[in-house]
């Protein structure tokens, strides 16, 4: 079992930067390939970002690429999620998740999820 808290969320104006944290308690971290996704309202949760266990693969959605990096630091029980070029349609919840598959992309390949934290960015 692994609990998962998000914070580092909050308002932000268009073309501004927040990081996202995501702590980790109960097993060791580095068993787990950890992701972000985000839902908006009235949206379906959807994929933003993973890295692998050992944090030398990382993936990204197209509509983060080169603005979102992800990222995690084992010893401190942590990955992070540095968001740049903030824009309106980013305005979501974020949500760290954590799964045992090497690449996992997907909802249902992620076993333990935090509460998520709000993002909303401003135009």
């Amino acid at each position: 079992q692994v609990q998962l808290v998000e914070s580092g969320g909050g308002l932000v104006q268009a073309g501004g930067s927040l990081r996202l944290s995501c702590a980790a308690s109960g097993r060791t971290l580095s068993d787990y390939t950890m992701g972000w996704f985000r839902q908006a309202p009235g949206k379906e949760r959807e994929f933003v970002a993973a890295i692998s266990w050992s944090g030398r693969n990382t993936y990204s959605a197209d509509s983060v690429k080169g603005r979102f990096t992800i990222s995690r630091d084992n010893a401190k029980k942590t990955v992070y999620l540095q968001m740049n070029s903030l824009k309106p349609e980013d305005t979501a919840v974020y949500y760290c998740a954590a799964g045992v598959f090497e690449v996992a992309t997907l909802k249902h390949e992620y076993d333990y999820w935090g509460q998520g934290t709000q993002v909303t960015v401003s135009s």
